[in-house]
């Protein structure tokens, strides 16, 4: 299992009960987590004063309590050079994924290392901490999600880092469809980034299902690919699929046609002053071997 133990502004400081203890920035919140099946809390004072809880309704979703006036609307963390912006979602999110730092570390790792410009295509984008961790590095980056309300969001992130007059283009559009654009266009890629949901619907009300269409975007990505590309990462919350799943389909479209490494781990965070891991996501990635 692959985790960060230098997030100094997100830390994990208690989980017990089926719920997360987490400081962001001095914040406390908790929030659910069906991974904790445990009951044993380290220490029941730090669970008091907590800032905010996410509340589960027994009729699906759930909603925040918020316990004190100290939650502002937005607030930022950091993360090595960079900045996000956070806020309380619906459905217990932030618009920050933490266990994600290791694969920002991998993406500004493999654009120093190649030494040229490097075209990197984010899928699924989100809030775009991955977006931002390539425009560090000075990549020319595409950033693609479905939905308005993440775009601007990663727009306000790309701006708190004072990259805006760095390379980067912003499309609210359906994730296939604008793919087979691009192969129509001629465009290539170096790097290719997924983070795609479960289900979820597009633009124009496409429906996307994981399981039925990871492997054909897989495929038609790979057609995206330079003559000389850098990393295929797909990552996955998705509950059915196993890194070795997700191995496979690169072994089947990205491996076929492109020598370089496969590899698939899971990702965590670990506890504070502790030995527990908290499982959060798997990753799957194609990268180039640079021996051959």
């Amino acid at each position: 299992m692959k985790t960060v133990n230098d997030f100094k502004d997100y830390q994990i400081i208690d989980m017990a009960d089926g719920m997360k203890l987490e400081t962001w920035n001095n914040l406390k919140l908790l929030r659910p987590d069906p991974q904790i099946i445990w009951n044993e809390k380290r220490d029941e004072k730090l669970w008091y004063d907590v800032d905010a809880v996410y509340k589960r309704s027994n009729t699906g979703g759930g909603c925040w309590d918020i316990k004190n006036n100290k939650i502002p609307s937005s607030w930022q963390v950091k993360y090595q050079d960079m900045i996000f912006n956070l806020k309380l979602m619906g459905f217990k999110h932030t618009g920050l994924f933490p266990e994600q730092a290791y694969n920002w570390n991998l993406i500004r790792n493999k654009i120093r290392e190649a030494k040229r410009e490097v075209k990197v295509l984010n899928l699924f984008a989100y809030t775009g901490a991955a977006s931002i961790a390539a425009l560090m590095e000075n990549a020319n980056v595409v950033h693609v999600d479905a939905s308005r309300g993440m775009i601007d969001w990663a727009k306000e992130n790309v701006k708190s880092n004072h990259l805006e007059d760095r390379n980067i283009r912003f499309l609210v559009d359906d994730v296939v469809k604008f793919v087979k654009r691009e192969i129509r266009r001629g465009n290539k890629y170096d790097i290719i980034l997924m983070d795609p949901p479960s289900f979820g619907r597009g633009a124009n009300k496409e429906v996307w299902n994981i399981e039925k269409d990871l492997f054909n975007l897989v495929e038609l990505c790979g057609q995206l690919l330079s003559d000389d590309p850098i990393l295929f990462l797909i990552n996955s919350y998705s509950t059915g699929l196993s890194k070795t799943i997700l191995e496979n389909v690169l072994y089947l479209t990205v491996g076929k046609k492109n020598k370089g490494i496969i590899s698939s781990d899971e990702l965590g965070i670990t506890m504070k002053d502790s030995n527990l891991i908290l499982p959060c996501g798997i990753y799957a990635r194609w990268e180039k071997n640079n021996l051959n």
